[in-house]
């Protein structure tokens, strides 16, 4: 077996057909391992614990965490000493760099919501999506096989932006074809909330996720399907968040599953955001980041490309189609190597960067 093929995996969606949780790939799951063999430079351990305090850090603590980004960040005024004096290390290294900026943006938005904090919850959270994908677009077989698709350093990754986020979503699809566990378990730092996104109740309930009580889980479902939820809910398992008005009412609603309206993706994030969620990752699957980001939900995407072609497979991210080019999404992106894999890493949000060195407002456009 290759070596990228030993940790790595992809968290995908099938469509949002009935669903029970299933072993995605027969006769069982192949066992990740306990910790997978990522290289990377010898600094980032403890970069990677600065990381996490000033995830967690109060206003005083955002202050100097706030300068220190803005000392190690190119351009800065006082480079790596500067970095240094604010205990982000004694010099840099270009590959930490590399990782610091991936990560940064996740942390400019938790601490714009918490500067712009009032009484009242934002309307709904900063969200980043990620997916993994092949060379030519597909999250698994036309089967249902994802064993693997992206290696393990893009495994590292993903958790490593669950510990930087509120919580974590995945629709249900990706629950009954993958049953994932939606934890940090190969990096240090605190478990997300965990929200799947099942509007009319289709999971059976035993899925790990919604069952494991391993962390907080939200079974977020429309209000007219909380019931059923609410009945095939484990003891001790995942908590149902009934939202008013998530799956459209009405003829159109009772079609063929592929006629049916979407779920009214706005109305969850603003369910989550009362929720105290801030700062969201959309991990999965392809239906779902594809629905958010059609619905401009998105303020960041991290689209992960393996060096591997699928064919006629299930698809991965979707758009509707324009008809020229000139109206194609194309926005800034910076591309960072996980191992074989290539991660685009694609801003929807540009305002945002300034909350990381608010010195460039005046540099920006109308600033």
């Amino acid at each position: 077996m290759p070596p990228w093929l030993a940790g790595g995996r992809n968290h995908r969606a099938c469509d949002d057909a009935a669903m029970s949780s299933r072993p995605p790939h027969p006769p069982g799951p192949a066992p990740a391992p306990a910790s997978p063999a990522v290289p990377m430079p010898a600094d980032w351990p403890a970069l990677w614990q600065v990381l996490l305090q000033a995830r967690s850090a109060g206003p005083a603590g955002r202050a100097a965490a706030r300068a220190a980004w803005r000392a190690w960040q190119p351009g800065g005024a006082a480079g790596n000493a500067s970095a240094c004096a604010h205990g982000l290390a004694d010099a840099i290294t270009p590959a930490s760099a590399d990782w610091l900026s991936l990560y940064a943006p996740l942390l400019a938005a938790r601490w714009a919501a918490d500067d712009a904090a009032t009484p009242a919850a934002p309307a709904r959270p900063w969200a980043l999506g990620q997916l993994g994908q092949s060379l030519d677009g597909c999250v698994a077989t036309a089967s249902g096989d994802s064993y693997y698709v992206t290696g393990p350093q893009s495994l590292v990754h993903l958790h490593r932006l669950r510990a930087l986020c509120d919580a974590v979503l995945v629709g249900a699809g990706t629950v009954a074809a993958d049953d994932p566990q939606l934890t940090t378990r190969h990096v240090p730092g605190p478990q997300p909330l965990r929200v799947v996104l099942d509007p009319a109740a289709r999971l059976d309930g035993r899925a790990r996720v919604l069952s494991d009580g391993r962390a907080p889980t939200l079974w977020l479902c429309d209000s007219r399907h909380a019931a059923a939820a609410q009945a095939r809910r484990a003891p001790g398992g995942a908590e149902v968040l009934a939202v008013d008005g998530l799956l459209p009412a009405g003829p159109a609603a009772e079609g063929a599953p592929a006629a049916r309206p979407g779920p009214q993706l706005a109305l969850a994030f603003a369910a989550l955001a009362q929720r105290g969620v801030r700062v969201l990752l959309v991990e999965g699957g392809g239906v779902t980041v594809s629905r958010c980001l059609a619905a401009g939900l998105l303020q960041r995407l991290h689209l992960v490309t393996a060096p591997v072609i699928i064919g006629a497979g299930r698809r991965g991210l979707q758009q509707p189609a324009p008809l020229r080019m000139a109206d194609c999404l194309r926005p800034p992106a910076r591309r960072l190597a996980l191992g074989d894999d290539m991660l685009w890493d694609l801003d929807l949000d540009l305002d945002l960067d300034l909350a990381l060195a608010p010195d460039r407002a005046a540099a920006a456009p109308g600033g």
